[in-house]
Parts: structure tokens; C-alpha cells; sequence
């Protein structure tokens, strides 16, 4: 019994990916290239812990939302149980890059 199809998984892009594409694009040793990616991470987390949103023109919007406490259930045994409030990080994908991913000229499924 086969649980998995390796062939119709889709790839997943990683930070070392980003990286060695900068490399190869801009000519960037792969350790300044880590180095670039790294930081502009660094500076999304942190805009983000502070609660701010970040938003990248012609790609889309990190925001933060505020959940507040409500009472849940656990799966596990059913039982009510009481969820704490808490932060969550939402993304909405800009018009332009919707517009890209839905044209009729895009061979993938996404």
C-alpha cells in the first residue's frame, strides 16, 4: 500500500534555494547570498513580533491579527477546553501576483 506519490509531490522552495538563486542571478558568493537571505528574514520576523504588518510591493501582505481566548475542544479526547489569546500571522497575496498565478498562459496547478 502506497501512502505517498514522490511523483506528484510538489516542490517546496527553502531559504537555501532563495540563496543559491541569488548567488547564480547576481553573481553572489553563496555565503553572502545566505547572508542576504538570513537578514531579510531577521527583518520580517522582527517587524513582525512587534505586531507591525509587512508588505512587499507586487507579492503581498505578512499582517498580524490579535485571536482572542475561546473555548476549544480537544481532538484527542473531546473535551472542552479553553484557548489563550494569541497572535497570528495571515498573508494575502497582492492583486499583480493573484493575476500571474491565474493567467490563462500558466501551465501549473497552484
Amino acid at each position: 500500500m502506497v501512502f505517498f506519490d514522490i511523483k506528484k509531490r510538489k516542490h517546496c522552495l527553502t531559504k537555501q534555494d532563495i540563496s543559491a538563486q541569488i548567488s547564480n542571478r547576481l553573481r553572489f558568493s553563496p555565503v553572502k547570498s545566505k547572508h542576504l537571505v538570513e537578514e531579510t528574514l531577521e527583518i520580517i520576523k522582527s517587524t513582525l513580533e512587534k505586531g507591525e504588518d509587512v508588505m512587499i510591493s507586487g507579492f503581498g501582505r505578512f499582517s498580524v491579527k490579535e485571536k482572542r481566548a475561546r473555548m476549544g475542544r480537544n481532538p484527542a479526547t473531546n473535551k472542552p477546553m479553553k484557548l489563550k489569546k494569541r497572535r497570528v500571522v495571515t498573508f494575502g497575496v497582492s492583486s499583480k501576483l493573484r493575476e500571474k498565478m491565474n493567467s490563462s498562459g500558466s501551465d501549473h496547478d497552484l
